[in-house]
């Protein structure tokens, strides 16, 4: 009986939209986080008469034939790359890029890496880096006699140094941007890395056409909507038990006609 196969992908591919859920939900109060969307296609059609062929009886063209479907299956995890809100925080360090772009990680493993999350800070050695302790990059050292510390814009980092006025700068901050962003890779720790699929990174100062500008103390936070994400975990969930009830009557049948005599 193909219903019960195709109840089943239904079941299948609904725990997999409520994975995504539930991992949009656990990462409400992230960083930078983007949420991800499940996204789903039929699978293929058994064909008991294709549609345009022949009558074996009278040679007229079928206008619509019989096609059978055999159930659902997951087509991709989109990446939903809009701008989270952007909110004050109290650390100097703190960036949060409005509009388009990446700022770029120097990894352990010689990678670059791309990542939203701002919230930045100084090594033991000034040098600007990540939670995680990873550089910037291009890398930014702080002097150890800095007083103060501006970041325009335009991603331009000054200093103010103990007795001078103006002050100095000591580097600039650099964004990228991609073709195809939902085509990154995660990783984790807020962090993407370069695909096939997203492109080669762009790279250029903020405020450059086509690329966002920093915003100095500031963070984006994640763009989940709450309200979306429980309406979306509700729908999932009727889903799921429609199928199941599916198996339900399918296996009543199935119990029917095992029954006859």
């Amino acid at each position: 009986m193909r219903a019960l196969s195709i109840a089943a992908s239904g079941m299948q591919a609904q725990q997999t939209n409520v994975d995504v859920i539930s991992h949009n939900i656990a990462n409400m109060n992230t960083t930078g986080y983007k949420r991800q969307r499940a996204e789903f296609q039929d699978m293929l059609y058994q064909n008991i008469d294709r549609p345009g062929s022949t009558s074996s009886a009278s040679g007229a063209i079928l206008p619509t034939g019989i096609q059978l479907g055999v159930g659902v299956q997951t087509d991709a995890v989109g990446r939903i790359t809009s701008q989270g809100s952007i909110t004050a925080s109290d650390n100097p360090y703190d960036v949060a890029i409005s509009g388009r772009g990446y700022l770029q990680i120097a990894l352990p493993s010689g990678q670059t890496g791309y990542t939203r999350a701002g919230n930045l800070a100084v090594n033991g050695d000034g040098s600007i880096v990540t939670s995680d302790g990873y550089l910037l990059e291009p890398s930014i050292t702080v002097p150890a006699e800095a007083t103060g510390i501006q970041i325009t814009r335009d991603g331009v980092v000054e200093v103010t140094l103990q007795g001078q006025v103006e002050p100095q700068q000591i580097g600039q901050i650099e964004i990228a941007t991609f073709i195809n962003p939902p085509g990154l890779e995660a990783i984790g720790d807020n962090l993407y890395l370069e695909t096939p699929a997203s492109g080669a990174p762009n790279t250029s100062t903020p405020g450059s056409p086509g690329f966002g500008t920093i915003m100095q103390g500031f963070l984006e936070l994640s763009n989940v909507n709450a309200v979306e994400e429980i309406s979306s975990l509700i729908v999932a969930q009727r889903a799921y038990e429609m199928n199941a009830r599916v198996i339900t009557a399918a296996d009543e049948m199935l119990q029917s006609t095992t029954q006859l005599r």
